[in-house]
């Protein structure tokens, strides 16, 4: 059974095999699932609670939107 991880940015889970392991100096390990999710927080340094097409994002913000 392959393990699973979780995104550090969207919070997507997805198996082993797929996606990038990024581990910076500190010896944090951050798991992405897409190049997008990777560049959104390294690159670009956004905050993922205010992007709507991630899980991070408030559900009363969600509700409130529709």
């Amino acid at each position: 059974m392959p393990k699973i991880h979780k995104c550090s940015f969207c919070g997507v889970e997805f198996p082993q095999g797929v996606g990038l392991m990024y581990v910076k100096n500190d010896g944090t390990v951050y798991w992405f699932c897409s190049s997008k999710c990777r560049k959104a927080q390294l690159i670009l340094k956004r905050d993922a609670r205010k992007l709507k097409w991630t899980s991070h994002y408030p559900r009363e913000r969600r509700a409130s939107l529709v």
